[in-house]
C-alpha cells in the first residue's frame, strides 16, 4: 500500500522543459521601405553615386516595413545619450510590461507564478533592470530569480531559452518569463555615414517578445538542448562603440560569409552530438540577420526559401529586432507552421562576441 503512494518519476522524454506561450509587441510608428529612401538623402551627408548604390541595397534588403517608439520625423534628430537613454527607459518598461501581460495570459498563468525573470536587451542602458521595474508594476513575488541579459545582441532571445531551459532542469516545475525588448531606432546616427551605420538604419526595427518556458508536463516544443559556439579571433565582427552621441554599431562586411563558412560543419555536428541529422529536422527557425546572411546559411544547409519562410516575413514586416527576432519567428512557426507532434526542429540565432546560439526543439 505503501509503495502506491510512492510518486513515479517522469520519463526522460516529458523531463524536458516546454514552450508555453509566446507573444509578441510592436510600437505604434511604422517606417516603409520607400520612406527610407526619402530619408537617406536628406538626412547622410553621402556623395550621390554612393547614395544610389545605398538605395539598391534597401530594395534588396528584404525589409518592406518597420515599427519604432517615435515618429521618423523625430526619430533622425540628434540628441545627446543622456536624452535617448531616457527614452529607452521609458519604454522598455512600456513594451516589455505590455509584452509580458499578453504572454501570461496566453499561458493562463498569474505574474506570481513565475520562478524566473528573464529580460533581454542591448540598445539602451538602464539599473535597475527591466525586470526589477516589472516585479513593482505586474505583482511578480519578491523572491522571483532574476536574470538580465545585456551584450550578447542579436543571439540573446536564442540564448535565453537555452539558459530558461537549464534553469528548469535543475528546478523542476517551475516556470520561466523571457522578455526580449529591443529599441534600436533610438541609436540612429545621423553625422555617421560608416557602412556599418547606413546598413544598420536599413535593418533595424523596434520590438518586443516575450516567451514563458514551464517544467511541468504541458503541450508545445519542448527545449531537449542548446549549444554556444564563440568563433575564434572575431571580436570586431558586431558590436556597439558607446560614444557621446550614443551607440555606434560595428558590423564586419564578411559576417554572412564568416557564418556561411562554418554553419555547415557547426550545425551537422551539433546535431549528430545529440542522435539527430539535417534530415530529421523539419523545422528551421533562423534568425536572418539580413537577406544575405540568411541566403548564405540556406545555402550552406541545403534548405528552400520555403524551409525558412517565417524567417523572411518577419524580415519583411518587420525588420531585424536584434534579440527579439528569433522569439518573432518562434511564434510564427507556432501559429503558422506547427509541426506534428515527435518532429523535430533548430533554432538558431548570431550575435556579438561573435558568437552562435543553437536549440534542438521536439513538438508535443
Amino acid at each position: 500500500m505503501e509503495s502506491a503512494l510512492i510518486q513515479q518519476p517522469e520519463t526522460a522524454a516529458t523531463l524536458h522543459p516546454t514552450i508555453v506561450a509566446t507573444a509578441t509587441a510592436l510600437p505604434p510608428h511604422l517606417m516603409t521601405r520607400d520612406d527610407m529612401k526619402v530619408y537617406l538623402g536628406r538626412v547622410f551627408d553621402i556623395p550621390e553615386r554612393r547614395l544610389e548604390a545605398m538605395m539598391s541595397i534597401v530594395d534588396n534588403a528584404q525589409v518592406n516595413q518597420r515599427h519604432s517608439i517615435f515618429p521618423i520625423d523625430y526619430t533622425i534628430e540628434a540628441r545627446p545619450l543622456s536624452k535617448t537613454n531616457d527614452e529607452y527607459i521609458e519604454h522598455a518598461v512600456k513594451l516589455g510590461r505590455e509584452v509580458a501581460e499578453k504572454c501570461l495570459e496566453r499561458a493562463g498563468m498569474r505574474a506570481d507564478e513565475i520562478d524566473l525573470i528573464i529580460t533581454v536587451s542591448c540598445t539602451g542602458f538602464m539599473i535597475p533592470s527591466l525586470d526589477a521595474h516589472l516585479i513593482n508594476l505586474m505583482g511578480f513575488r519578491s523572491n522571483v530569480r532574476r536574470m538580465p541579459f545585456t551584450e550578447l545582441g542579436c543571439a540573446a532571445g536564442a540564448m535565453a531559452l537555452g539558459r530558461a531551459a537549464e534553469f528548469l532542469t535543475a528546478r523542476p516545475g517551475g516556470n520561466v518569463l523571457i522578455i526580449a525588448v529591443e529599441l534600436p531606432s533610438l541609436t540612429f546616427q545621423r553625422k555617421d555615414i560608416s557602412q556599418a551605420n547606413l546598413i544598420s538604419s536599413i535593418l533595424f526595427g523596434d520590438g518586443a517578445a516575450a516567451v514563458i518556458v514551464s517544467g511541468k508536463t504541458a503541450p508545445g516544443p519542448k527545449i531537449l538542448v542548446s549549444e554556444t559556439y564563440t568563433f575564434p579571433d572575431s571580436l570586431g565582427a558586431m558590436g556597439f562603440d558607446l560614444k557621446d552621441s550614443g551607440f555606434h554599431i560595428l558590423l564586419a562586411k564578411d559576417v554572412p560569409e564568416m557564418i556561411g563558412a562554418k554553419i555547415g560543419c557547426l550545425v551537422s555536428g551539433f546535431l549528430k552530438r545529440h542522435g539527430r541529422t539535417r534530415e530529421d529536422i523539419k523545422g528551421w527557425i533562423l534568425h536572418p540577420g539580413g537577406a544575405r546572411l540568411l541566403g548564405n546559411v540556406e545555402t550552406q544547409l541545403g534548405l528552400k526559401k520555403s524551409d525558412t519562410q517565417p524567417s523572411w516575413d518577419i524580415l519583411g514586416s518587420v525588420g531585424n529586432l536584434s534579440s527579439a527576432t528569433i522569439l518573432f519567428i518562434l511564434q510564427e512557426w507556432l501559429e503558422k507552421r506547427p509541426l506534428k507532434s515527435g518532429e523535430y526542429a533548430m533554432a538558431a540565432a548570431f550575435g556579438p562576441g561573435f558568437s552562435a546560439e543553437f536549440l534542438l526543439l521536439q513538438w508535443t
